[in-house]
């Protein structure tokens, strides 16, 4: 299990929690608990602990989920990686390029604008900012993205560069929707968690969460809240909800084949494209450069959220936040341990 002992991840922790770290810590190899810790609260203003069965919102780990529902309907023959978008979605057609097909969305290579300004760039957006298109917050279904996407010009040719993109994992959640005519949710539900066995899981509504779930905070410090600055629920590219030990079995089931075939997971694990600093992309999933390490991650406006599964050692670990960087300095050097 190389570097990272129970010793070792407990000293990060602490450096981290020392720090201020606020979250929950989960590491397991070859099928047993090596770590599993909450720290700080959950709800500053009521003073509510973090517990190690919090549910946390993941933001972007969904575009897992949704890549994983679009290659489910590849396997069962109801799209092709090879579909044009536009000819499922014709009213795509004012931002979608003609020659954009499934495989360019799920890679990020489709070329297509953006909907928001993306995290990755450098710049958290600010939710005060304002901005053209309507607020983040009044965001609630993968049909939305037709009207804050209408005419808003393409980056780059299908296919030609890697380019991190949220827009085009809404429309898979669409694209989905309109194959199987079930709401995006529902099919997340039956096809990913429900395999899975992730019943603490689920794309949850920032206007109605339940009592076991951590509030997403701006700041490391002050009680200002992320729930106008994210889509009130999940479009494709971001919105899960879950569990340090639902995560654990999110792996397992991907690996054993109960989402989707272990040949479809090969394929969603093998390089599709790279960003400009060379790290590996697959179909949903990010890819370590020298390890077998699959990684899913999501970043936004009081989510800090990584979670990683590394085959050839048996090791699973998560690592979430909820502000907006609380997470990296303790999932940082747990990478650099695996």
């Amino acid at each position: 299990m190389s570097s990272l002992t129970s010793e070792r991840i407990a000293a990060a922790v602490d450096r981290a929690v020392r720090d201020g770290f606020a979250g929950v810590v989960r590491v397991d190899v070859d099928h047993s608990i090596v770590h599993a810790s909450a720290h700080g609260l959950a709800d500053r203003a009521h003073a509510i602990a973090n517990t190690v069965d919090t549910r946390y919102a993941g933001a972007s780990a969904l575009k897992g989920c949704t890549a994983l529902v679009v290659m489910g309907l590849v396997q069962r023959g109801l799209l092709t990686l090879d579909t044009k978008v536009v000819s499922i979605i014709a009213e795509a057609t004012s931002f979608v390029d003609p020659a954009v097909t499934v495989r360019h969305l799920l890679s990020h290579r489709s070329g297509i604008g953006e909907y928001c300004v993306e995290i990755d760039a450098g710049r958290v957006p600010d939710a005060d900012a304002t901005e053209p298109g309507p607020a983040p917050c009044s965001l609630d279904r993968p049909s939305a993205i037709l009207t804050v996407m209408a005419g808003v010009a393409a980056r780059a040719e299908p296919g030609a560069e890697f380019h991190y993109n949220n827009a085009g994992y809404v429309v898979l959640a669409l694209l989905a929707e309109r194959v199987t005519g079930t709401p995006f949710v529902e099919l997340v539900e039956r096809r990913v968690l429900a395999p899975a066995g992730m019943v603490n899981s689920g794309i949850l509504s920032y206007d109605e969460l339940s009592g076991d779930v951590a509030i997403g905070y701006r700041e490391r410090t002050g009680l200002r809240t992320n729930v106008h600055a994210v889509p009130n629920r999940g479009l494709g590219d971001g919105g899960l909800f879950s569990t340090a030990a639902d995560m654990v079995l999110f792996w397992q089931a991907l690996a054993a084949g109960a989402i989707v075939d272990t040949e479809v997971v090969e394929m969603m694990t093998t390089p599709h494209g790279r960003t400009p600093r060379g790290t590996p992309y697959g179909l949903g999933f990010w890819l370590d450069p020298t390890t077998d390490a699959v990684t899913l991650e999501g970043y936004d406006i009081g989510i800090s959220f990584r979670g990683v599964h590394r085959p050839s050692t048996a090791t699973t670990w998560t690592v979430v936040s909820n502000w907006t960087d609380g997470a990296w300095p303790l999932a940082d050097e747990l990478l650099l341990l695996t």
